[in-house]
């Protein structure tokens, strides 16, 4: 499929360019496999099926879009799985980062605060016979913690603080990718490890323009009267 390969091609293109912020020359193939054989085009609403391959967002509705081919990969790729790994994702979106991780760890847990889209991702993802993942519909900023703690965490929408409960749900050794930042402000693509004493490391990898981590993020901890998810 020649729209595939181009945006293989445009994934590789951008490696390169941003390969003195990002410190490395190429993805890992286990990533760049994946991104192979995702169908992105199922990913998107039909009327926009047409740019489903070209490196760049779009939009799914509610607000939300499906991330630049690149940003897929990049964050697949700093997330460094193991076939065996067990992830959450916050912001399922269209479903098409999880569907990715589908290809490189054993299950996934997706957290989504928007019912239509993760109601919309559950459906597509089980149509395409992804089994190993699961969505949720919730407020992402706390986690999933029947499943904690992960061997990664990965976030697809931009905060203004890196989430403590995804701090707290994070495997030792394990890595959370964020993007972090403001709404319509300089946004910063991190990589949180973290250490056995309980302390985290931080890494700033490129600047990034993510739609914003909704629900209630905008307080400092959260609130112990959280309502039990919503199913």
């Amino acid at each position: 499929m020649k729209d595939l390969q181009r945006m293989l091609n445009d994934i590789e293109m951008e490696v390169h360019l941003t390969r003195h912020l990002i410190g490395k020359n190429s993805l890992n193939d286990r990533v760049m496999a994946a991104m192979k054989k995702v169908p992105r085009h199922e990913f998107l609403p039909p009327d926009l099926r047409y740019c489903a391959y070209d490196n760049g967002p779009a939009p799914i509705g509610s607000g939300q879009t499906i991330s630049q081919p690149y940003i897929v990969a990049l964050m697949s790729d700093l997330l460094d799985t193991k076939p065996s790994d067990i992830i959450l994702e916050i912001g399922t979106g269209s479903g098409y980062q999880a569907a990715v991780l589908c290809q490189l760890v054993q299950q996934v847990y997706s957290v989504e605060i928007i019912e239509d889209l993760a109601v919309n991702a559950r459906k597509r993802l089980n149509k395409l016979g992804y089994n190993n993942v699961e969505v949720r519909n919730d407020d992402g900023y706390f986690g999933w913690t029947e499943h904690a703690p992960y061997d990664g965490i990965i976030v697809t929408a931009a905060a203004p603080h890196i989430p403590q409960p995804l701090i707290d749900q994070l495997r030792t050794g394990a890595r959370l990718v964020i993007p972090v930042g403001f709404p319509y402000s300089y946004q910063e693509l991190m990589v949180v490890e973290k250490r056995a004493n309980g302390e985290v490391e931080t890494q700033m990898v490129l600047g990034v323009s993510f739609v914003p981590l909704t629900g209630e993020h905008d307080i400092e901890t959260p609130r112990k009267d959280h309502p039990k998810p919503r199913i």
